[in-house]
């Protein structure tokens, strides 16, 4: 039963991806014990020295990548021997692809990042750092998250559920009481063709719940379907484009804009995680960087991720080329060399995150192994299964801009129905995000993977995500 359930909720996701508006598609160490493993039949494979934490491999200081090939212990045969599985020879060929990329002016450059069992087995530097192309990519490049923000602070969220902060079920009005009496807008075609709107009362409120998986009826100004609402969102200001504004106002003028849909009926990407933050700050009495900083980063050893990129470390940052012409329009908006601390800017839990490949990758192999990273546990192993499963069962609207089809949303993160029906390879329960600078990730339980790729070409982004992850999947062998 189960089965059909999922099956049946992928079928109505993917009927909804045919009719998602236009507007919506231009957004588009292992574990000491057995690990987080989904089941379908995932066995451990055998491997050297399995210690807690991750362990690079041979090769995999900081020089040019990771086994690239003709190291010791490299076999024989049609594949030029393996590491964890996958292929050397095909883990090999991402970096002349990625130069491809660079050279079609995808973007300047890019660093890669593959895991399996916790270990990690290519990560490498690709191209340029800058839009001029004069300096060479490293490793250690700043890249701006924009959208990969979201799982970090939903996580946040959810370690406050586990410590009796905050239910699920709890209306956020609770401790946002500028969102207390929001209204919806219902749109009517009358049999003359012309269209009327009406704000109408909320079935019922806004939960934490909602904000975690996108269902709140909040929107963003560039895919929300109302003209109405668009000027609204973009004249508050309240996704902070134009100007730097305070949480406590951008709550206030949230308040009196209306959401797109009925909390709880329909997937609608959106500000959600952006207002989930400044819930926490609420919640925990602490600004929303610290809090993160304290609960996730520190424990982590996240050292390089942060919510603006100070002085010193500007050259660090990787660009997007100029070329590129959304750069234009989304760089004013992050304005991430400010502090928003002493900007009265609130921090965007959805989008305001700087970081490294090395830095996510802890974080995404925290979640792959079930809540625990060499030896620090964040969050338990049933939380983490609950996160990374699927919580639109029986609602409107789809993942598919961003994930392609195929994907339903857990608790900040997308989520694979089944194996098939998408446009890349994955295994069922795999869980992945993107941001829209050209970042983005995967996390396959079944397979014990984690891929990482960092790259800042807006306009391009859903094609190299896609990209990025047929390369991964095409290294599998076993």
């Amino acid at each position: 039963m189960r089965s059909a359930r999922l099956s049946a909720s992928a079928l109505a996701l993917a009927l909804a991806s045919i009719f998602m508006p236009a507007a919506a598609l231009a957004q588009f160490g292992p574990p000491p014990d057995r690990g987080f493993d989904r089941g379908n039949g995932f066995e451990r494979r055998p491997g050297p020295d399995r210690g807690p934490g991750f362990d690079r491999g041979p090769g995999s200081d900081r020089g040019q990548g990771v086994d690239r090939g003709r190291e010791r212990g490299r076999a024989s045969g049609p594949d030029g021997g393996t590491i964890l599985g996958m292929s050397r020879e095909r883990l090999a060929r991402i970096a002349p692809v990625m130069r491809g990329e660079v050279d079609r002016g995808m973007f300047p450059g890019a660093v890669t990042l593959i895991a399996r069992g916790g270990r990690i087995v290519h990560f490498e530097a690709h191209g340029f750092r800058d839009a001029a192309k004069t300096v060479p990519m490293t490793r250690d490049t700043l890249f701006m998250l924009a959208s990969m923000t979201k799982p970090i602070v939903s996580t946040a969220a959810v370690m406050l559920i586990e410590q009796g902060r905050m239910k699920l079920s709890d209306p956020i009005a609770n401790w946002l009481p500028e969102l207390r009496e929001m209204k919806v807008e219902v749109r009517r075609t009358g049999a003359d063709g012309q269209v009327t709107t009406e704000d109408v009362a909320l079935d019922r409120p806004i939960i934490v719940q909602d904000l975690l998986r996108h269902t709140s009826g909040f929107s963003y100004a560039g895919s929300v379907r109302s003209a109405r609402l668009k000027d609204l969102y973009d004249r508050q200001n309240i996704e902070a484009r134009d100007a730097n504004i305070s949480g406590d106002e951008m709550l206030r003028r949230l308040g009196q804009i209306p959401l797109v849909n009925q909390p709880g009926t329909a997937f609608e990407y959106s500000i959600s995680v952006d207002v989930l933050g400044l819930l926490l700050e609420r919640v925990s009495g602490k600004r929303l960087d610290i809090l993160v900083k304290e609960m996730i980063l520190d424990p982590l050893g996240m050292q390089d991720s942060t919510w603006y990129v100070a002085q010193g470390q500007r050259a660090r940052l990787a660009e997007a080329l100029d070329a590129d012409p959304q750069k234009a329009v989304m760089w004013p908006a992050y304005r991430i060399f400010e502090n928003p601390a002493e900007n009265s800017q609130y921090f965007k839990g959805g989008a305001g995150m700087v970081s490294t490949a090395e830095d996510y990758f802890k974080f995404a192999q925290m979640i792959l192994n079930g809540g625990e990273f060499q030896g620090q546990r964040l969050v338990s192993k049933k939380w983490v299964e609950f996160m990374l499963s699927n919580h639109l069962v029986g609602m409107a609207g789809t993942t598919a801009a961003s994930t392609g089809p195929g994907y339903g949303f857990g608790l900040g993160f997308a989520v694979r129905l089944q194996d098939g029906f998408a446009v890349a390879p994955g295994s069922t329960g795999d869980a992945m995000w993107a941001g829209a600078w050209g970042t983005s990730f995967t996390i396959d339980p079944r397979e014990q993977i984690v891929g990482i790729l960092m790259a800042q070409g807006p306009s391009n982004r859903v094609h190299t995500r896609m990209l990025f992850k047929n390369l991964i999947y095409g290294a599998v062998v076993r």
